[in-house]
């Protein structure tokens, strides 16, 4: 979902799913799964932007110059090996990689000793990614459990120019001015700090046994809006920590955009959903299963302008000729699709004839999901955190305070929702 109102009107659904968009990531990343590789983290990428008062500020925009970023991750499935996916998607020039480095959390931007592994491509240290490609790193030797954090440490000796990122990540990434890939401690970390994360696209594991991925693909309920920052309890988490507790060998991969829609696109919030799906979801390592929750931003307001633009309003037949085009795309891959229903919006500030408009095409498209036939399985979200007394609203119990986002114990609720056998 977004994070404020935005705005809808009529239009027509893509014939099929974009492949148009320029990058490595289906031909290096997808091929290499089949040698045991599996998406244990991911993070879906956006244009460089500004921030806003619900995401915070970003360095997307100005980039980076003799920076060194550390991002923490928590990987949802263990391996004896790690890879790094890094992306230039949205780049306007080659990428400068001068360094990346991995290592085990051990707390805040701190790192456990004995633990840090440089990373190669190509057998070199150094790396340079082509303006619309992504570069996935070379195997490092590193052991690593399921539900815990990783470093992932990159060096950037020179001018970056505006970077590719994925904005609202709920998480603690630090700078810090020089070389400081391999440090262990926080120290030169203890300056500057964002909530997005930059260029990494992904963590893959591979060894332990054979492991396979759920992607969650979706707007800011997917992404964990309004969820404790730092705290790990967007949905997908939770469905991880289920997947760990039931011994299911199954990562998940949040590919999640805050403001994202289905038929749609403006430049704050990512692709529109039947655009990046191959990208995002498909061309992931290892994928077998898609959880498919989209459509909410394209039917929940409409003819207002957030930030970055005014998009057009859809009807309900719209938006499932759009999920049956990507279910059609899983398919044909061999991936399975679970649909999910939009969770109920009604909000005090929102107009009744407005809300009435949305609120029909919020039914009929939640009663398509759960009764056409055309997933693999379904979950129901709406009735998750919908209030007993009032099903068109979050139940208070679960509301995070915007009456559109679950807060954590809402997340969890989605999640436990959801049907581990029919992953």
């Amino acid at each position: 979902m977004k994070l404020r109102i935005i705005a809808i009107t009529g239009m027509v659904v893509a014939a099929a799913v974009s492949t148009t968009t320029t990058t490595s990531s289906t031909a290096s990343a997808a091929p290499r799964s089949a040698h045991g590789w599996s998406a244990s983290w991911a993070s879906a990428m956006q244009r460089p932007t500004a921030g806003s008062d619900a995401t915070d500020p970003n360095w997307s925009l100005d980039g980076f110059t003799n920076h060194t970023i550390r991002e923490v991750v928590r990987l949802s499935g263990g391996g004896s090996s790690v890879r790094i996916r890094l992306s230039n998607v949205y780049g306007t020039g080659p990428l400068a990689i001068t360094g990346a480095t991995v290592a085990k959390t051990a707390a805040g931007a701190t790192v456990e000793p004995g633990t840090v592994r440089s990373l190669t491509f190509d057998g070199q240290r150094s790396t340079v990614i082509a303006a619309g490609r992504v570069e996935v790193s070379d195997s490092a030797s590193l052991h690593v459990t399921p539900l815990e954090s990783l470093s992932v440490t990159l060096y950037l000796a020179t001018v970056t120019g505006p970077s590719t990122f994925h904005e609202d990540g709920l998480t603690t990434t630090y700078r810090a001015s020089g070389d400081h890939r391999s440090d262990i401690g926080g120290a030169a970390f203890a300056g500057e700090t964002s909530h997005a994360y930059y260029y990494l696209t992904g963590v893959d594991v591979a060894g332990g046994g054979s492991r396979t991925t759920v992607v969650s693909f979706g707007d800011s309920i997917t992404n964990g809006h309004n969820s404790t920052v730092g705290g790990n309890d967007r949905y997908p988490d939770a469905l991880a920590g289920r997947l760990v507790g039931a011994h299911r060998q199954m990562n998940v991969a949040n590919l999640g955009i805050s403001g994202n829609l289905l038929l749609s696109e403006l430049p704050c919030f990512g692709p529109k959903g039947v655009n990046r799906f191959q990208r995002d979801a498909l061309a992931q390592p290892g994928v077998r299963t898609v959880i498919l929750l989209e459509g909410e931003n394209d039917i929940w307001d409409s003819e207002a302008n957030f930030r970055c633009g005014v998009t057009q309003r859809v009807t309900a037949d719209e938006l499932i000729a759009g999920y049956k085009t990507l279910i059609a795309a899983a398919h044909a891959r061999g991936v399975r699709v679970i649909g999910v229903t939009i969770p109920p919006f009604k909000a005090p500030y929102m107009g009744a004839a407005e809300f009435d408009r949305a609120e029909a095409i919020r039914e009929q498209v939640n009663t398509w999901v759960r009764t056409s036939g055309a997933y693999d399985g379904v979950a129901d979200f709406a009735n998750a955190v919908a209030d007993p007394a009032d099903p068109q609203q979050l139940n208070p119990m679960y509301n995070s305070g915007d009456f559109l986002h679950p807060n954590d114990a809402g997340y969890a609720a989605l999640a436990a929702s959801i049907n581990l056998n029919e992953l």
